[in-house]
C-alpha cells in the first residue's frame, strides 16, 4: 500500500504529460473525418436511436416509468453514454501498451500513464456527451432535480472502477493476447448483465431473488444506476449500493495497479 501511494505521487508529477497526451488522443481520434470532434456526440446518439427503435417501438418497455418512447429514450442515453466510457476505455486499454511500444521503450516514464490516459479520454469524451444529454431532457420532457448534483460522485465511482480495470486489462494483455479475443464477447454479455437497456423493475428482475442477486453483484448495476437516478428519475441515490461499489472500485484499482507493477519491467521486452 506505501509503494502504491509513492507510485501514485510519482505519477502525480507527469500530471502536464498525461494532459498533453489526452488532448493529443482526442484529436488523433477523429483526424480525417468529416464529422471530427462531433462524434463525440454522434457516436451514443446513433446507438440510443438504435436501440431505442428496438426496444422503445419494436419490443416496448414493461416499465411503468417509461410513458413514452422518448422517455426510454432518455433512460437509454443516460445509461448509454457511461457504459460507452467503460467500454471505449476497456478495449482501448487491452492494446494500449502495444500500440504505444516505442514510447515505452524509448522514453523513461511510467507505463501506467498509458491506460490513465486512455481512460482519462473517455472521460472527456462522456462529458462531451452530457450538454446533448441535457438538450434532449428539455426536448423530451426529462426532469431536472436537486440530485443532479450529485452526479460528480458518481462518475468518481466509475473513474476509478474504470482505471483499475483499464490497469489490469492493459497489463495482462501484454503476456496473455488473447484476452483482446475474448474481451469483446465478455464485454457484450457484461452489458446485457447490466441495467442499460432495460430497468430493475421489470417484473422478471423483481419476481426473482437469484436474478437479483446476479445483477446486484456487478459493480456496473450500481454505477449505471447511479446515472439513472441522478439524470432520468430525478430522485435519491441508494447511497449504500454506491458506496460499497465505490469500496470494491477502490479494490479493483488496487488489484489493476498491483498486477500492472508487477508486471512493468517485463513491458520492454513483451511490446
Amino acid at each position: 500500500m506505501v509503494r502504491l501511494v509513492h507510485n501514485l505521487k510519482e505519477l502525480f508529477k507527469y500530471r502536464v504529460l498525461i494532459q498533453s497526451l489526452v488532448g493529443r488522443e482526442l484529436k488523433a481520434r477523429y483526424r480525417g473525418t468529416v464529422l471530427g470532434f462531433f462524434w463525440s456526440f454522434f457516436n451514443p446518439l446513433l446507438m440510443m436511436l438504435v436501440y431505442s427503435v428496438v426496444f422503445g417501438l419494436i419490443l416496448p418497455a414493461r416499465d411503468a416509468a417509461f410513458h413514452t418512447p422518448l422517455l426510454y429514450s432518455l433512460y437509454l442515453f443516460s445509461g448509454l453514454l457511461p457504459w460507452y466510457w467503460f467500454l471505449s476505455s476497456t478495449m482501448e486499454s487491452a492494446s494500449v501498451l502495444m500500440a504505444n511500444g516505442n514510447l515505452i521503450k524509448k522514453i523513461l516514464f511510467p507505463a501506467e500513464v498509458l491506460p490513465v490516459v486512455t481512460v482519462t479520454a473517455n472521460l472527456v469524451n462522456f462529458l462531451f456527451g452530457l450538454p446533448i444529454l441535457f438538450l434532449l431532457m428539455i426536448l423530451f420532457g426529462g426532469k431536472f432535480s436537486f440530485f443532479l448534483l450529485f452526479l460528480p460522485l458518481v462518475i468518481i465511482v466509475q473513474y476509478i472502477f474504470c482505471l483499475g480495470f483499464a490497469l489490469l486489462i492493459s497489463a495482462l494483455t501484454v503476456h496473455f493476447r488473447d484476452i483482446r479475443d475474448i474481451l469483446s464477447n465478455l464485454l457484450t454479455l457484461w452489458f446485457f448483465s447490466t441495467p442499460v437497456i432495460y430497468s430493475l423493475q421489470l417484473p422478471t428482475i423483481q419476481s426473482s431473488p437469484t436474478l437479483r442477486t446476479l445483477l446486484s453483484l456487478n459493480p456496473m448495476t450500481h454505477i449505471i444506476e447511479g446515472y439513472h437516478y441522478a439524470l432520468f428519475y430525478g430522485q435519491r441515490l441508494h447511497w449504500k449500493r454506491l458506496g460499497i461499489t465505490f469500496l470494491v472500485s477502490l479494490v479493483v484499482f488496487w488489484i489493476g495497479y498491483s498486477v500492472f507493477d508487477r508486471l512493468r519491467d517485463s513491458f520492454p521486452e513483451e511490446v
